[in-house]
C-alpha cells in the first residue's frame, strides 16, 4: 500500500506544493512548527533515507537545497533547519524549517494552526521566491 506521501505525488491526496521536479517534490508540512516548515521527499517510495542510492541522497539534498534558499528568503530567519527523522511516515524525507534559534527545531514545540488561505499563501511566497534554473 503507498504511503500517504506517495499518494500526494500521485495527486491522490492534496498538498501545499511548494516545488517539484522529476524526482522530487516539496510540499508545507500540514502540522508546521514555524510558517514556511517544508516537506521534501522522492518521489520513488523509500521508507528509510539512507536508504536511498548516494546519487540520489545528493540529488535530493541539492534540491532541498534551493528550497531552503527560497524558504529563508519568503520568510527571513538565521537559518533554515533540517531534520531527517522519519519514524511518523514510512517516506524518507526532509523537514526544513526557518530558524531564529535551535529551539525552533524540536518537535515536541506546539504545532502551529493555520487555515487554507494561509497555507497557500504560504506556499505561493516560497515558490515565488524559488530560483528559475
Amino acid at each position: 500500500m503507498a504511503t500517504i506521501f506517495s499518494r500526494i505525488v500521485a495527486g491522490e491526496i492534496p498538498s501545499y506544493k511548494v516545488a517539484e521536479d522529476a524526482r522530487f517534490y516539496a510540499f508545507l508540512d500540514i502540522n508546521p512548527l514555524a510558517k514556511g516548515h517544508t516537506l521534501v521527499i522522492p518521489k520513488r517510495e523509500v521508507d528509510y533515507f539512507f536508504d536511498l542510492e548516494d546519487e540520489e541522497i545528493a540529488a535530493m539534498q541539492v534540491f532541498a537545497k534551493k528550497v531552503a534558499a527560497a524558504i529563508k528568503e519568503a520568510f527571513p530567519c538565521i537559518k533554515v533547519g533540517q531534520a531527517v527523522l522519519g519514524l511518523e511516515v514510512p517516506h524518507a524525507h526532509i523537514h526544513l524549517v526557518p530558524m531564529q534559534s535551535e529551539k525552533d527545531m524540536l518537535f515536541t514545540n506546539p504545532k502551529l494552526q493555520l487555515t487554507p488561505q494561509e497555507f497557500k499563501e504560504i506556499a505561493d511566497r516560497i515558490n515565488a521566491c524559488l530560483a528559475v534554473d
